[in-house]
């Protein structure tokens, strides 16, 4: 009798009208627009759909497009954390500035952070001129600095360093500059309120024990973190990956070298091959979705097992 009147006085509807709402929201907004472009990706047949997403140029932004956006994912993984950690667990002056920056990225328009980060990181910027051949970071890296050494070019060392210092601005290390500004909020978000939550006193039980601090944060801390950590990288990462207006400038979309995928596709769009804009998206969609879904399973994974333990 009470179970009934209890189902009666639900709150939300019942789970079809519930379930059925859910999934047209979803179908219009996600699975028909996807759908629709597998099909307009097979539109000319095969071969077309094969030459565009295997030519030189594509192969070249998949490499530089997955391999930075995994570089700066990682990255903010390891900095997301300490600035998380360093807001939850200290108090220090500036500490609302700080962490009001944080969310900076979400606000700021991609376009300026883009301008912004090529002003900066340029040969002629504030932080690039250091690097350059005539700064005092870069001339350690000519033939005639500190080390040296001339890397033959076409190698990855000779690629970033030719013999005139260290170029930021329009190479894949400023691509991943720009990707790890976009994606930092995303780990520290994540993260900070899972920190928060954190019990001090097991960790205190833990050094009353005698673990030290590599113990402690492996055995005690990282378990608890290592679901929300893991969260905030995939949630970094498929940010950068679709990333185009802080990267644009940036990157100087030299192709072959510093073009990104979703240029890529901005590219074959202004030449009307709508087709093999589309087949190029395919791409990056399915192995969007394969690495996230050996994140989510790495994520399950890590709570079972940690929580075995």
């Amino acid at each position: 009798m009470f179970l009934s009147q209890h189902r009666r006085h639900r709150v939300l509807p019942g789970f079809g009208l519930t379930m059925g709402f859910s999934l047209t929201y979803l179908s219009l907004l996600i699975l028909i627009p996807l759908a629709g472009i597998f099909f307009k990706s097979a539109e000319h047949g095969w071969p077309h759909f094969w030459h565009a997403v295997s030519g030189q140029f594509a192969v070249a932004s998949y490499r530089l497009s997955f391999g930075a956006s995994l570089a700066s994912a990682a990255v903010n993984a390891v900095f997301g954390l300490i600035v998380a950690w360093a807001l939850v667990r200290y108090e220090f002056p500036g500490k609302r500035l700080v962490d009001a920056c944080v969310d900076l990225p979400f606000a700021l328009p991609t376009a300026v952070a883009g301008i912004a980060l090529t002003t900066i990181y340029s040969p002629h910027g504030w932080i690039g001129r250091s690097f350059s051949a005539q700064g005092f970071i870069g001339s350690a890296f000519t033939p005639s600095g500190w080390f040296g050494q001339h890397f033959p070019p076409g190698t990855w060392l000779g690629d970033l360093l030719p013999g005139n210092g260290i170029p930021i601005a329009y190479t894949w290390l400023g691509v991943t500059i720009a990707l790890t500004f976009i994606g930092l909020p995303f780990v520290v978000r994540t993260v900070q309120p899972v920190l928060a939550d954190l019990r001090l006193d097991f960790e205190e039980a833990a050094a009353s024990l005698g673990a030290n601090y590599a113990q402690i944060f492996c055995r005690v801390i990282l378990p608890e973190l290592l679901p929300a950590l893991l969260t905030g990288f995939s949630l970094a990462f498929a940010r950068a990956l679709g990333e185009y207006g802080s990267v644009i400038f940036i990157a100087g979309n030299i192709p072959g070298k510093t073009e990104i995928t979703p240029r890529v596709i901005i590219v074959k769009l202004e030449d009307y091959d709508y087709a093999g804009a589309a087949a190029v998206a395919v791409v990056m969609l399915l192995f969007s979705f394969i690495i996230m879904l050996a994140i989510n399973l790495t994520q399950w994974w890590s709570s079972r097992f940690y929580t075995r333990i």
